[in-house]
């Protein structure tokens, strides 16, 4: 695959399709008894998706549920991999795909904080030098020495956020998380993605929050179906987008 020297992200001719079961035997006697009776279908989620992302860009994926965006975006993360097609991406990346992903439950905050960024890459001494910000950011204060068992799903995004932003990745991808949480951390978190645009990342945000999106971002990205239906200015594509989809 070759490479153009400003792009983060390339998609190439990439097809993504899951296995789907259907009456598939739970108990050991019904597997005796309908041993051929098992269906599998073919989903494909995505076909033929050519994207370049390039670097520096702030771009959102968007569409209706079901339409492929998210699997997208985990596939540029290598969560999942294509079933045809390849993707390549230049420069360190993070991700907030699901909500506490990476979170050990009976683990609290402050010991997810090593955790979890250690697996971004991160060294102890890297961790041990970002620690108070992470966690000055997270606004848990004392509730970071508790188990994240017993965060609510606000409390979650903010140790996700905070650990991902503090990373120093040159490339961010964030799914539907930031809908999670009170009004005041979204509009910081959406204030620091500001920050991050301005300094030079590369970001990719799938959103149904259409002002948002319109808000932080320079591109938008529809998927229609599976497929790349529209891709170009964000306030163009997020007005055609709300003409067919409401």
């Amino acid at each position: 695959m070759s490479k153009d020297n400003n792009i983060a992200i390339k998609v190439d001719n990439v097809t993504k399709s899951f296995k789907v079961f259907y009456d598939k035997p739970s108990t050991l006697k019904e597997r005796l008894v309908f041993w051929n009776k098992k269906k599998v279908d073919e989903r494909v989620v995505l076909k033929n998706i050519n994207v370049d992302i390039n670097k520096g860009e702030t771009v959102a994926l968007i569409g209706t549920n079901g339409s492929g965006k998210s699997t997208l975006l985990k596939l540029m993360t290598q969560i999942i991999y294509p079933t045809k097609g390849k993707i390549k991406t230049w420069g360190k990346l993070t991700s907030l795909l699901e909500l506490g992903a990476g979170f050990h439950p009976d683990f609290t905050g402050r010991e997810n904080i090593y955790f979890n960024a250690s697996i971004f890459g991160l060294t102890r001494k890297e961790i041990n030098e970002r620690l108070d910000q992470i966690i000055e950011f997270s606004e848990l204060g004392e509730l970071i020495d508790n188990p994240v068992r017993t965060y609510s799903s606000g409390q979650y995004m903010r140790l996700a956020f905070s650990v991902a932003i503090n990373v120093n990745a040159e490339i961010l991808l964030i799914d539907e998380i930031l809908a999670v949480g009170d009004q005041h951390f979204q509009d910081k978190c959406f204030a620091k993605l500001h920050e991050l645009k301005d300094s030079g990342k590369t970001i990719v945000i799938v959103s149904h929050s259409m002002e948002s999106i319109k808000n932080l971002c320079d591109r938008a990205i529809w998927i229609y179906e599976g497929e790349v239906r529209e891709d170009g200015k964000v306030n163009d594509v997020v007005k055609d987008y709300i003409k067919v989809c409401g």
